[in-house]
């Protein structure tokens, strides 16, 4: 499985923010879409890294509202590596 360059940034308010506009930090993923999706909207699979978790969610969700898998990179590795064989 192989994953195409970043093609979006989705910005995110910290849990750490108040609502009323104080103490601010948003954080921004970079989602890339893998290889093996299809562009029909079929099977599409999106990956965020970060030094200590990969984010994996399901394209053809709302972005804002879908759920989003959280792993650390060591399982990462090795569903890949399962994934290759």
């Amino acid at each position: 499985m192989s994953v195409d360059e970043p093609n979006e940034l989705v910005w995110f308010k910290s849990s750490y923010s108040s609502g009323a506009g104080g103490e601010c930090v948003e954080v921004a993923l970079a989602w890339r879409k893998s290889s093996y999706s299809s562009g029909d909207g079929g099977e599409c699979v999106e990956v965020a890294t970060t030094p200590t978790t990969i984010h994996i969610r399901d394209s053809k969700q709302n972005p804002t509202t879908a759920p989003t898998l959280i792993v650390p990179p060591a399982v990462w590795q090795a569903f890949l590596g399962l994934a290759r064989s």
